[in-house]
């Protein structure tokens, strides 16, 4: 398994228990064939541009050991919910 880690930058009208439903869904899905180590939601930040027309989005850093495979799954999820405006996962040196 790979160390990686992903950040997703997530719309700004969602509520607190939006943000959790979704930390429960992408844990949860990478969990199936890998293991979470750390959660963090990094609060609202101004964008340096807009991205479907909000100023500011509230950012999400998932750190988590997984397969390759893996990251095509969960890369997948982020496409299709629509409350997930950008992401971008990177594998760490080991």
């Amino acid at each position: 398994m790979n160390k990686y880690e992903s950040v997703i930058i997530v719309n700004p009208e969602i509520e607190e228990a939006g943000l959790k439903a979704l930390e429960e869904k992408f844990t949860g899905l990478i969990n199936k064939t890998g293991k979470v180590e750390e959660v963090k939601n990094l609060g609202k930040k101004q964008l340096a541009y807009e991205i479907k027309n909000f100023k500011e989005a509230t950012y999400m850093q998932f750190d988590f050991d997984a397969e390759p495979q893996t990251i095509a799954e969960l890369e997948r999820n982020y496409r299709i919910t629509d409350d997930v405006l950008k992401f971008i996962t990177v594998k760490k040196e080991a």
